[in-house]
This record gives structure tokens, C-alpha cells and sequence, in this order.
């Protein structure tokens, strides 16, 4: 892993602040009905992408995961303009308007979903990483999940067979607490998920999610030892979500307190308070960086607001026909 220098702190600090205002423009302008369906966010965990990115080799490594996606394309190298076009429907988008909220994908920055399913992204990345190891390329797949997504049958064919296969994979569980709204105490009977990977005798184990320089070092071993032949890691995230599991949770489960205590370690605040100890920057220094994120984000929503909605031809562009595949007899 590359040294955690002023500059990575400065670039944490900058590109958390921007998804964390990113995703605060888009909980508003949903709620003025522009951005409509599902809308889940990533207010709180911004950690756990912000570290997994320090220790990824950008120029081949993949990413996927569920539907709390906006973020990481973002981070991956995608125009955040293009993301929150796609949000708005817009013709601009990552998918022309066609994908919306829970399918942002980008293969061009190996970003591949954004996936509605829960879990459904599990086999996929074990399958990305299959084709790694097929034709000998050195590129790792991290893919990501929930809590909720855990309890899914098809993590568990995934881990047997990246295990079988040494694949290069690691699996990421982001434990935010609730899944969609149940305690994971009250849906598993140990809350230490991590421990799942120990049936595949898979290397795995908790992680601090709150803290991007943990994520990184821990992120940064998975990689490592994926990239060199070692096969996949199970690491489980503790991290925590402000915001309900969609804008349409209440949010009946857990106390306004609760959230505040988790705030106490967030980690937007935990970076700038090594920024301002370390005297990395002065706290002017750090309030121009808040307000050229601010314009960023009005950039954004300026580029979504003035692009057009896909036209109706669209839906007939998107369907896919090639008279001459292989594996059918045509008559």
C-alpha cells in the first residue's frame, strides 16, 4: 500500500466532503420529486470507499455492488455530472437515463453496478474474477454488500467456489446495521458476520469502516494477496448509515441519539482532525475546499437540470440483435 501522506488525507477529506454534499443534493431534489423510484444513501460509510480506493490500482482493478451506488463510480473516475444526469432520468447519464438510481455502471472505469438484486452482485463478482484468472490477468475485483444481502444462498455458492478456484475477489461485507431495517442481532444468530468466511476456511475478518486509513491497510492485504495468487478475503465493514435505508424508511427501528453518537466518529471529522493536528492545512484552507465542493455539486445539478430527457426512439435503440450469433440456428 502507498504511504498515507498529507496529500491522502487532503484528497480523503475533499472527495468524502463531495459524495457526502453530492448525496445531500440529491436527498433535496428528491424530495422536490426530480429524482424519482429509490433513492438509497451513503451518508456515513464513506470511509469504507474512501480507503478501498487508496489501496486499488485504478488502472484495472473492478468494482461492483448493490443499489447504494452513487458514490463509488464517482470515486472509480466517472463525471459525477453524468451520475447525477442518470438520476434525473436524463439523457446525459451513465446509461442515458435508462439505468436511474440503482444501476449506475461504467465499464469504461470498471464499474459494474449498481444491482437492484439483493446479493445479486455476489456471483457476478465472483465471476468477473473468474475471467481474471482465466485469461492470466493480474486485475482484482472487489464486490461489495450489505448485511441484509448475506443471508443469500448464492453467497454462499460464491465463497465455494472463489475458495475452489482461488479467485482473485474480495468480498466486502459493509455492515451498516439494519439492513433494510431489522438489527442484524435480530436476523442472525451471531452478529459477527465476518465469521461466515470461516466454513471456506477464506480469510476474513472485521474492520473498523469508520476509519479509511484501517479500510486501506486491511483493503490493501486482501488485494495484495488476491492480486498475487492467494485467492479471495471476506472482510466485514462496521459502518453505519445516518440516513434511513431509502428516503422512504421512518426510520422506527433505531433513535435520533443512536445516530448522533455514531456521528461523534464520522469520518469526514476524523480525517479533518488529523488535517488540522498534523497542521496539514489551516482551517481556511479547509473552508476553500468546502466551498469549491459546494460548487462542484451545483455544477452537477446545473448539468442534470439543463440535459435532456431521452427521447422515445431511445427504448428501441437499446435492443440488442445480431442475426449472425453463433449459438442460434436461424431458418
Amino acid at each position: 500500500m502507498e504511504k498515507i501522506t498529507k496529500e491522502t488525507y487532503l484528497k480523503w477529506y475533499e472527495d468524502m466532503l463531495f459524495w457526502r454534499k453530492f448525496e445531500d443534493k440529491l436527498a433535496a431534489v428528491y424530495i422536490q420529486q426530480k429524482v424519482r423510484g429509490f433513492l438509497h444513501l451513503y451518508n456515513g460509510q464513506e470511509a469504507v470507499l474512501a480507503g478501498a480506493l487508496h489501496a486499488m490500482d485504478l488502472t484495472k482493478d473492478r468494482m461492483l455492488t448493490a443499489y447504494r451506488n452513487h458514490v463509488q463510480p464517482i470515486g472509480m473516475g466517472v463525471d459525477p455530472k453524468k451520475v447525477m444526469a442518470e438520476l434525473y432520468g436524463k439523457v446525459t447519464g451513465t446509461s442515458k437515463g435508462m439505468g436511474g438510481s440503482m444501476h449506475i455502471f461504467s465499464k469504461e472505469h470498471r464499474f459494474y453496478g449498481g444491482h437492484g438484486i439483493v446479493g445479486g452482485q455476489i456471483p457476478l463478482g465472483a465471476g468477473l474474477a473468474f475471467a481474471d484468472k482465466y485469461f492470466k490477468r493480474d486485475s482484482v475485483t472487489l464486490c461489495y454488500m450489505g448485511d441484509g444481502a448475506v443471508r443469500q444462498g448464492s453467497l454462499h455458492e460464491s465463497f465455494n467456489l472463489a475458495m475452489l478456484w482461488q479467485l482473485p475477489v474480495v468480498f466486502v461485507c459493509e455492515n451498516n446495521g439494519y439492513a433494510m431495517g431489522t438489527s442484524v442481532a435480530r436476523t442472525s444468530h451471531s452478529t459477527d458476520i465476518w465469521k461466515l468466511g470461516l466454513g471456506y476456511e477464506m480469510p476474513c475478518g472485521p474492520v473498523d469502516g469508520m476509519d479509511p486509513v484501517t479500510v486501506a491497510k486491511e483493503m490493501s492485504k486482501a488485494i495484495e494477496r488476491a492480486r498475487s495468487g492467494g485467492g479471495p478475503t471476506f472482510l466485514e465493514m462496521k459502518t453505519y448509515r445516518y440516513r434511513g435505508h431509502s428516503m422512504s424508511d421512518a426510520q422506527h427501528y433505531r433513535t435520533k441519539d443512536e445516530v448522533e453518537e455514531y456521528k461523534k466518529i464520522d469520518p469526514i471529522s476524523q480525517v479533518k482532525e488529523v488535517i488540522l493536528d498534523k497542521k496539514y492545512a489551516t482551517v481556511e484552507e479547509l473552508k476553500e475546499i468546502d466551498k469549491e465542493v459546494k460548487k462542484r455539486v451545483s455544477e452537477c445539478e446545473k448539468f442534470a437540470e439543463e440535459s435532456e430527457y431521452p427521447p422515445v426512439s431511445q427504448l428501441y435503440d437499446v435492443v440488442y440483435d445480431q442475426e449472425d450469433y453463433p449459438f442460434v440456428q436461424h431458418k
